[in-house]
């Protein structure tokens, strides 16, 4: 059982190399930590909002300015081909850029009240901000979070994942140099470090991007502080794939949605209903597109697919797929732990799924594309919906009605219609169920990390009035 002071080991999950240790922080440190952001939390929440956005506006510039580096470090850490890892650094920075732009136009309300009276709902900082960030995306969601608690006059405390923890301090310390001492700072460590944070009595505000498991025992903690929580725990997406679709289309859309950054995606594609019309077509093709996932693409058309994070992730993955096969499902491709050094795991197309089968109740957090073929969209959507989780859906359709129908009825954040992937810059998403709870992204975010304060404001009378 790892414990607050036990050194982690980081290894590159492409050689199994040892890249680095660390030391997690224990509870004097957090204290340490906290203790900084607390005490500049009143200068700078007091620093005009056009300022404190100037200062993460040039942090940005930073970040843009030592992308490649982050990004190699990134892929040395989990796998992360560097291209992908490259534009989401890329998309930190723009993220960062985003809120150094938003954060002075948030804003209140006035209040029709008495002639006399001033009415104001006043939006303010929360105070102390945790934020406890994955490794899959690991740039990208902590710049958004971080991002957001900086601009709305907060002070944060980070705890990068512990599988990327150079690459997580790495980002955090670069923000912190362009800010005042204590308004950002850094620790290191895993489980028992980020619980130490989220039951801390100095935290307002707990943002976390990660398990379910992790996710629950950060609200069990912060109910005891009164901490806030913002929640994003990972989801089961699914996938329809509807009569009429082109079914090398659809194929090439759930490749991307379950192949991407090895699955290891937090709205990856999980689960795929494939309507029977067009189902030997989807899977034949399904199959020849997941050949062009390989390791080290140097072919035309193929992609690359890293390594899982870790052995421990790909056991997951295995576990998974091998329980499905003893089942009863069929794979059309891949299936196998590969041989050599590494966390590699090939791109798998399963078909014959069951409800019943873990690979469609739980996520598997890997590339595999697991299919269930029905008999109707009604079927699809009916099975779809029937899930504990709510992140994301994605519904492939040339009926306007089913897609209408769909997004309707879909009890997830966020559901994307005849893509994968995509969306507007600045979209925000509400997950549900047991995949999380309040805006992770977009604008409402800086509303999840302030607070309203209703003022009101009348002349006081005079002596000669009374």
């Amino acid at each position: 059982m790892t414990t607050a002071t036990a050194e982690i080991e980081i290894r590159d999950p492409a050689t199994d190399e040892v890249v680095g240790r660390v030391r997690p922080a224990g509870p004097e440190q957090v204290d340490d930590a906290v203790g900084r952001a607390v005490a500049a939390g009143r200068d700078w929440a007091r620093t005009a909002p056009g300022d404190r956005a100037g200062l993460v506006k040039a942090a940005a510039v930073a970040v843009r300015a030592v992308a490649e580096e982050l990004a190699r470090l990134n892929e040395t850490e989990t796998g992360r081909p560097f291209d992908d890892g490259l534009g989401g650094v890329l998309a930190a920075a723009g993220t960062l850029e985003q809120y150094a732009e938003l954060g002075p136009l948030h804003r209140g309300r006035s209040l029709q009240g008495n002639w006399s009276a001033t009415d104001l709902m006043v939006p303010g900082p929360r105070g102390v901000v945790a934020v406890l960030t994955p490794w899959n995306d690991p740039v990208a969601v902590a710049a958004g979070l971080i991002g957001a608690a900086l601009v709305t006059g907060n002070t944060v405390v980070h705890k990068p994942s512990e599988r990327c923890p150079h690459l997580g301090r790495r980002f955090a310390d670069l923000l912190a140099s362009y800010l005042p001492d204590g308004v950002l700072t850094v620790v290191d460590g895993a489980g028992p470090t980020g619980a130490l944070l989220a039951g801390h009595a100095g935290v307002d505000v707990v943002a976390h991007v990660g398990s379910i498991a992790a996710g629950r025992a950060i609200a069990e903690a912060a109910a005891g502080t009164g901490a806030k929580v913002l929640l994003e725990n990972g989801g089961n997406d699914p996938l329809i794939v509807d009569d009429g679709v082109d079914p090398v289309w659809a194929a090439g859309q759930v490749a991307l949605g379950s192949y991407a950054n090895g699955g290891q995606v937090c709205v990856s594609v999980e689960r795929v209903y494939c309507h029977a019309a067009v189902a030997e077509e989807f899977l034949a093709a399904l199959a020849e597109e997941a050949t062009r996932w390989v390791y080290r693409p140097s072919g035309e058309g193929e992609k690359a697919l890293g390594p899982l994070v870790d052995r421990r992730q790909r056991e997951h993955v295995h576990s998974h797929v091998t329980e499905a096969l003893r089942d009863g499902a069929v794979a059309h491709v891949g299936g196998a732990v590969p041989d050599g050094a590494g966390a590699f795991y090939p791109a798998t197309v399963l078909s014959g799924c069951t409800p019943q089968m873990r690979i469609l109740r739980e996520e598997t957090f890997g590339p595999v594309a697991a299919v269930r073929v029905v008999e109707s969209f009604e079927q699809a959507l009916t099975e779809a919906i029937d899930d504990p989780h709510g992140l994301a859906a994605t519904v492939l359709t040339p009926d306007m009605a089913h897609a209408q129908e769909a997004w309707r009825a879909l009890p997830v954040g966020t559901v994307k219609v005849n893509a994968a992937f995509g969306g507007a810059p600045g979209g925000a998403a509400q997950p549900r169920g047991l995949s999380g709870a309040g805006f992770g992204y977009g604008p409402e975010l800086l509303d999840e990390m302030t607070a309203t304060k209703v003022v009101h404001v009348e002349p006081c009378p005079t002596r000669d009035a009374r």
